[in-house]
């Protein structure tokens, strides 16, 4: 039977660079879950492959419509996984998810064999660093999100396994083996 399997952690941790790794990797094996999402998309991203760009109505149908396993309204924006995306993928292959812990802690409601991983920073001062290295210098916005972050290692321990990525490359494999012994 295939799983879903959760990444968590807080913005800046590691999360993108690790699922996409582990996607190419172990793609024979691991598919995508595409969130949906009202904010604009960033320079690069393509809607269908990031994420599922939609206006912030029709989330809000969906919602009404109780199309989505998790969402949330994350810095003044919807985010959510679609109920019908997880099924798909799960016909084939077992299904991946980068979301924040609320949702996560949601998904492990409906699919109850689904395994959460959680990602944390060395400290908040590496993830504040991390931040502003990502070019975020609205001190606001990075106070703001330390703060999400902060509540988000509060509720790690709720997750089957935890990996503070101090390193990315050792962060990545014990991940990567701890996925392949689930798959």
């Amino acid at each position: 039977m295939n799983k879903v399997i959760v990444i968590s952690g807080p913005s800046g941790v590691g999360k993108t660079t690790i699922y996409k790794r582990l996607l190419n990797e172990l793609k024979d094996n691991i598919e995508f879950s595409i969130s949906a999402t009202t904010r604009k998309p960033r320079e690069n991203e393509k809607d269908g492959v990031d994420y599922y760009f939609i206006s912030k109505e029709e989330f809000e149908k969906k919602i009404k419509n109780n199309e989505f396993v998790e969402w949330a309204n994350v810095y003044g924006n919807y985010y959510g996984t679609l109920k019908s995306e997880i099924d798909r993928i799960l016909k084939n292959k077992h299904c991946l998810l980068d979301i924040d812990v609320q949702g996560g802690l949601n998904v492990k409601k409906i699919f109850q064999n689904s395994f959460l991983i959680f990602i944390k920073p060395p400290s908040l001062e590496s993830l504040k660093e991390r931040l502003i290295n990502r070019h975020l210098d609205n001190e606001t916005e990075i106070e703001k999100r330390l703060a999400f972050a902060e509540n988000e290692i509060s509720k790690s321990k709720f997750y089957d396994f935890i990996v503070t990525n101090d390193d990315l490359e050792e962060c990545y494999n014990t991940i990567k083996e701890k996925i392949k012994t689930i798959i």
